[in-house]
């Protein structure tokens, strides 16, 4: 048993790693292996969406000398190489469309693919399958096509070996959005509320702790001299059911749908 851990560590900082081969802006100068394993619930495929282009990592950016264009009117996409996936270093972080990235959610890296998109990952060492959501860029290591979070990283059966052979298939897109004429209205975002108290410091500290034990968005409303803190938003009612058992299983079993009408 402590073979296979010293050689997966050792797989591990040889092989993972989303962006920047150096620490910068994170805490970590090296990518690290959770102490966990993900659930099988936090290992359920997400339904894919209609979602629109996100507002941030849509536009042609240039990293290392290379130069990317997303590719935010694709309706079809199949892609096949490496894959790697990312996990302790990035958690908590913001990705490039402003999301926060948590290694135990079904998300994805891509260099090119519209933020957001739905992708069909197959591993075609094993044949085991994953449906991811991209909200981030890279990898930006040229043998790479993906870097997969660390609970499909662990569905897809890589998380030993680091990288895997793999097949991709863009499930849904912007693009596809668009030319259906369906819309995500933002008044159909669902939140989940964890706490109303006129103390708003007690509220940014319980803030900070979702954000550093759980990795999901949150924000403080304010009204008649009531702050509440609140998870969210997403559109996705499959995601807020999996937010909210998340924090009823975790320190916040009272935790609540905000309005039961656009999360159910």
């Amino acid at each position: 048993m402590i073979k296979q851990l010293v050689l997966l560590v050792t797989t591990l900082i040889l092989t993972i790693g989303c962006s920047a081969p150096n620490a910068g802006r994170y805490s970590q100068a090296k990518d690290s292996i959770p102490q966990r394993l993900p659930t099988l619930l936090e290992m359920t495929d997400p339904v894919p969406q209609a979602e629109r282009l996100s507002s941030g990592g849509n536009k042609p950016y240039s990293l290392f000398g290379q130069y990317y264009t997303p590719l935010v009117q694709a309706t079809e996409h199949r892609e096949a190489g490496i894959a790697s996936w990312y996990g302790n270093k990035f958690h908590g972080h913001l990705t490039s469309n402003g999301e926060t990235y948590n290694m135990f959610a079904m998300t994805a890296a891509h260099k090119t693919l519209p933020l957001p998109s739905y992708v069909k990952v197959t591993n075609l060492d094993n044949q085991k399958t994953a449906i991811v959501r991209v909200n981030d860029r890279g990898p930006f290591h040229r043998d790479r096509i993906i870097d997969l979070s660390y609970s499909a990283a662990s569905k897809l059966g890589m998380l030993q070996q680091g990288t895997a052979r793999v097949q991709l298939e863009l499930l849904q897109s912007p693009a596809m959005l668009a030319q259906t004429g369906t819309q995500t209205d933002t008044a159909e975002q669902c939140y989940i509320q964890v706490l109303a108290s006129s103390d708003s410091n007690r509220l940014n500290q319980l803030q900070q702790q979702i954000l550093q034990q759980q990795a999901l968005p949150s924000e403080i409303k304010s009204g008649s001299g009531i702050f509440r803190l609140l998870v969210g938003p997403t559109a996705s009612k499959q995601q807020a059911q999996q937010w909210l058992q998340q924090l009823k299983a975790g320190a916040f079993p009272d935790a609540y749908f905000f309005d039961s009408r656009q999360c159910s």
